[in-house]
């Protein structure tokens, strides 16, 4: 008798578990598309109240009014992204505006107290990234001792505002490059757009990039593969400082000059900026592009503000902060649906 086999045929081309088969869209590029979505809607009621509004210079002009945040928000965006926070990138700033004005006051060259500052800049955030490795120490508290260690220092150098008249500098401030037909920018924004590009492309194609996000995403996991974990957080904070002495220089060629009470709550800003373009503050996920619209929302904001004439600027606060509100919301969600 011939037994005939009733156990249905397995296509081996349709996977076992039915869970494969659910089509889970990619969740993680949703802040930047609303972010994107927010700034397109703004820019263009902008332009559809307000007379001028699209003139190609005020584009232009986002970049070289927050080039200073821009570049801060570069550095505070691969800090959160491996799951930390650096609350000095204000004081940093002071500090350096103070020292470079001090300096050349005295006559020390330009060209030597440049990298000098960016030196500093830098030494101070590898100094916290070390604590924070080392010690186990929490960033917030390691970065709000090198807070109030920095504008210490600045307070220490000068509690006045210091002009700057160096030619050097004075020429920098004073230079304009043309990018049209009645449109021109500053040295400042064009070097904070390099910025971004240049980090960007560290993010995203480099292996230091890679180990941003690994270590953000679980620095366990990520030690036991090898990575190395304490020198990726420790050059995370490093490169703030870095940004942040950058910033520092880039306020003082607007400015011509250095105070140690300039750049008081940027670093709110810059954190601000990164939250708004997507950088998960739990880490392991963000972009560089999403900070530069995160800065250029927050600029767009002043902007409209500026142009209606008779608001308020504390409503470039109060609508920041319902945004942000808004975007931690959002990350929730999307984290959740993650899951």
């Amino acid at each position: 008798m011939t037994t005939v086999d009733m156990t249905p045929a397995t296509n081996k081309t349709t996977p076992t578990n039915p869970r494969r088969r659910v089509y889970r869209p990619n969740t993680k590029y949703i802040p930047i598309l609303a972010t994107l979505t927010l700034l397109l809607v703004m820019y263009f009621t902008g332009v559809a109240n307000y007379d001028n509004f699209g003139q190609p210079s005020v584009v232009v002009n986002l970049f070289r009014d927050n080039a200073v945040l821009l570049v801060v928000a570069v550095g505070m965006t691969f800090v959160i992204i491996t799951g930390g926070i650096d609350l000095s990138v204000g004081a940093v700033i002071s500090m350096t505006t103070t020292l470079t004005a001090t300096l050349l006051h005295a006559g020390w060259p330009p060209l030597v107290v440049l990298p000098l500052v960016l030196l500093l800049g830098s030494l101070l955030g590898m100094g916290m990234g070390a604590v924070i490795h080392f010690f186990k120490v929490e960033p917030f508290i390691a970065t709000l001792a090198g807070l109030f260690l920095a504008r210490g220092i600045a307070l220490f150098i000068n509690q006045n505002s210091i002009p700057i008249r160096d030619k050097f500098w004075k020429t920098l401030s004073e230079y304009r490059i043309v990018l049209a037909d009645g449109v021109v920018t500053k040295v400042t924004s064009v070097t904070a757009v390099v910025v971004v590009l240049l980090a960007a492309l560290v993010l995203a194609w480099t292996r230091f990039g890679r180990n941003v996000y690994a270590v953000g995403g679980n620095a366990d996991s990520a030690l036991l593969m090898g990575l190395p974990v304490g020198r990726t957080k420790i050059a995370v904070y490093t490169l703030s400082g870095f940004c942040a002495a950058l910033g520092g220089v880039l306020f003082s060629i607007n400015s011509t000059s250095g105070w140690a009470l300039q750049g008081q709550g940027l670093e709110l800003d810059a954190i601000a900026a990164c939250v708004i373009g997507g950088v998960l503050l739990t880490g392991g996920s963000g972009y560089v592009f999403g900070s530069l619209l995160g800065v250029l929302v927050y600029g767009l904001i002043q902007t409209i503000i500026t142009f209606q004439g008779d608001l308020n600027a504390a409503w470039t606060r109060i609508i920041i902060g319902l945004l942000l509100f808004g975007f931690i919301v959002l990350q929730r969600v999307v984290t959740r649906k993650a899951r």
